[in-house]
């Protein structure tokens, strides 16, 4: 496994910070953010630590992302507020929100969010 020994989420995914799994499989766990800004408000992290944000993705690194969408619906739909709507993020970097360098999806819902901008 890719670990980066300074890393937040590596500590949470070897089980060095305790957390509370939502889903865990081979690639991903999944946990609550500790902050929440919404009554769900799930990260989706791989397990691996493969890149610090969108902003490092390497070309072959796609279908990872792809399969992060893809979990966030499966878990909008157990956590149900699928057909109500939810939110996901990819906070960037500094600027754009990213506190811990190891890239992750926010899954937001359970309330109206309201539009951005």
């Amino acid at each position: 496994m890719l670990k980066d020994p300074a890393c937040l989420f590596c500590k949470i995914v070897a089980r060095e910070i305790p957390s509370t799994a939502i889903f865990e499989d081979g690639e991903f766990y999944v946990f609550p953010d500790i902050h929440p800004k919404a009554p769900v408000h799930l990260l989706i992290i791989p397990k691996d630590h493969v890149m610090a944000s969108v902003a490092d993705m390497q070309d072959g690194q796609e279908e990872i992302l792809g399969a992060m969408l893809h979990r966030a619906k499966l878990l909008a739909e157990q956590q149900g507020i699928a057909d109500q709507g939810y939110r996901l993020v990819f906070n960037v970097r500094h600027y754009g929100g990213q506190i811990v360098d190891h890239i992750h999806l926010h899954l937001l819902g359970g309330q109206p969010l309201g539009p951005l901008g």
